[in-house]
């Protein structure tokens, strides 16, 4: 069974953003299927990061409306009326996805195996000794086993980025999003992260990633929406997006970030 044939883990359907007069995301409308890696280009504040922090409600959506994993987000409904969830409801929601930030956000007073059990023991209270191996062997997986006792500082960029990255699936999340992962990191630290998150899409996780890597994105993804202005211009498979772009903005933007 391939990816499309299963229930879509987000539905986005006329969703749109506002901050203030700013019109952020207008019309957002994509399904993503269980277990595709769908790569997300465009230039800086076309909505690529709006739309994944709208997905793990760190944004709310001011129109349409956007389901993750069957429920719909930041809202029940009863009747026909919405009402919004309380903080506690959204806090459960969320757990559904694992967020990877430009920076790596780990807690410095933490070692790398503290980092990866906090969320797993405090906010899910699961038994201390499965999450402990959980984690060593995620650390395992990637390639930072002999870094559990170290503490962030002491970490290269990379390193960091892969603790981020084990630290997400430590939450055990069906849906993993990726905000520009690597566009923080020194050129040469890029590909240890970009290696993980091949292995992560080979496995079967259902990734959402925002990236300017047009090469990874040609390689990994299922498919490859292109964003500019809060809209979606063009979306399909990825030789046709990157090699044979429709759209002329589309062609625009890939000719010059290719140059």
């Amino acid at each position: 069974m391939s990816a499309h044939d299963k229930a879509p883990i987000v539905r986005a359907v006329a969703v749109g953003k506002r901050f203030g007069a700013f019109q952020a995301l207008q019309g957002i409308t994509v399904d993503i299927p269980v277990g595709e890696v769908l790569c997300v280009i465009g230039p800086s504040g076309s909505g690529k990061s709006t739309f994944l922090r709208c997905i793990n409600q760190l944004e709310t959506v001011t129109e349409g409306a956007l389901w993750v994993g069957g429920e719909l987000v930041g809202h029940r409904r009863v009747g026909n009326r919405l009402h919004a969830l309380s903080d506690s409801e959204i806090a459960r929601q969320r757990l559904k996805t694992g967020m990877v930030f430009q920076h790596f956000n780990l807690f410095p007073h933490m070692t790398v195996l503290e980092n990866l059990i906090e969320g797993p023991l405090r906010v899910q209270r699961r038994a201390r000794a499965q999450v402990i191996a959980e984690a060593q062997a995620l650390l395992a997986r990637v390639g930072l086993a002999h870094k559990s006792a170290a503490f962030a500082i002491e970490l290269s960029g990379g390193q960091q980025q892969r603790v981020a990255i084990a630290r997400a699936l430590a939450m055990r999340p069906q849906l993993m999003l990726f905000d520009e992962p690597t566009s923080a990191l020194d050129p040469e630290l890029v590909g240890e992260v970009l290696s993980v998150m091949r292995d992560l899409a080979s496995s079967g996780m259902t990734m959402l990633v925002v990236t300017h890597e047009l090469g990874f994105a040609r390689e990994v993804a299922s498919r490859v929406m292109f964003m500019d202005h809060g809209q979606i211009v063009e979306i399909g498979a990825p030789d046709q997006v990157l090699l044979e772009p429709r759209h002329p903005r589309t062609r625009e933007f890939i000719a010059a970030v290719r140059k």
